[in-house]
């Protein structure tokens, strides 16, 4: 067990709550996060680009020009491949770039990338994560309060509309649940900020 220093919206230390090492405390594996990262990235892909084979562009069914006797270089059609308007040789097509990976994988690497932001003492746990009506000012001020600076993800135990669409104005500020964390998301931020409750139900999942 580790302790972290608990802090209130109003930045100020309320308590010390004790951490599992086995979720926020092991040896980071560069390898598996950066194979997390990969995996993550690979399946935003829409994966819709599509370009029009010689097949599939109008026109160019009549040969040009005769075989033989002309002085050109000899041609089937007006829409291959080295002809302006002509189809493209070898382009994208509409495909499925997703992938998953091994279970274990997954585990290590997100204990991997939240064991980082502990020992780069970028994780600051805060009491409760709340706001009284759907106001910006509310979580602006709570990160200023806590010196939060450049990007930052929030992390809350469950869905809290009023936080999210309050911090969702907020540049370079995100919002996640504990269900929904990923490698990718928790590396790409410089504060990780999460609600104590959120901590308890991450060690519940992972430890």
């Amino acid at each position: 067990m580790s302790r972290i220093q608990v802090w209130n919206m109003a930045g100020e230390e309320v308590k010390k709550m004790n951490i599992k090492n086995e979720v926020f405390g092991i040896e980071p594996n560069t390898a598996v996060m950066h194979a997390a990262v990969v995996n993550y990235l690979a399946n935003q892909r829409q994966g819709t680009q599509s370009t029009l084979t010689r097949t599939e562009v109008s026109g160019g069914g009549r040969k040009p020009w005769r075989q033989k006797g002309t002085g050109h270089a000899r041609q089937g059609s007006i829409r291959a491949p080295q002809w302006t308007h002509g189809g493209v040789a070898l382009g994208p097509k509409p495909r499925d770039y997703s992938y998953s990976l091994n279970k274990k994988v997954k585990r290590l690497a997100l204990k991997s990338a939240l064991s980082s932001k502990v020992a780069e003492n970028n994780m600051i746990v805060v009491d409760q994560i709340t706001v009284d009506s759907y106001k910006t000012k509310t979580i602006v001020e709570m990160l200023k309060a806590l010196k939060v600076e450049g990007k930052a993800l929030i992390v809350l135990p469950d869905m809290d509309q009023k936080v999210i669409k309050s911090a969702s104005n907020i540049a370079g500020v995100k919002t996640a649940q504990v269900n929904t964390l990923n490698v990718y998301d928790i590396l790409n931020c410089d504060k990780f900020v999460v609600a104590a409750d959120a901590v308890k139900k991450i060690e519940e999942v992972y430890a």
